[in-house]
């Protein structure tokens, strides 16, 4: 059964989010997940609804640029998940590039290179 994961991204990063989306659909690909992303804006009540999806989520995957530290609701994407206490993990969205310092949101999140074995082993403890 495929397991419900929160996608994080910075609205700047849309493109890796569909990029792991296509990849987990892939029939090679060892994992599977059902996305929970928020795919569009919402009203003033975005974190009441957004809060919401992520209780209902086995875990939180949060692509991790540069671009990160400047998104607010990525930011506050990742310390929901930390106080519904949803299991967390940061990919690296550029392998080379980096950010030289996550913002403190990201205290406490490990965050691995972005490939097939480190995407699926983490699921499989869900």
């Amino acid at each position: 059964m495929a397991k419900r994961i929160f996608v994080s991204f910075a609205m700047e990063d849309k493109h890796l989010r569909d990029l792991l989306v296509g990849q987990a659909r892939n029939g090679k690909s060892p994992f599977e997940f059902v996305d929970m992303s928020v795919k569009q804006p919402w009203d003033s009540q975005w974190k009441t609804n957004c809060r919401r999806k992520i209780k209902g989520c086995d875990g939180v995957l949060a692509i991790v640029t540069k671009n990160s530290k400047k998104a607010d609701g990525q930011l506050w994407e990742v310390k929901c998940a930390k106080e519904e206490l949803i299991p967390k993990r940061g990919i690296w969205g550029n392998k080379d590039d980096h950010p030289a310092s996550l913002p403190s949101e990201f205290d406490g999140v490990r965050v691995v290179n972005w490939t097939w074995d480190n995407i699926a082993n983490w699921i499989d403890t869900l």
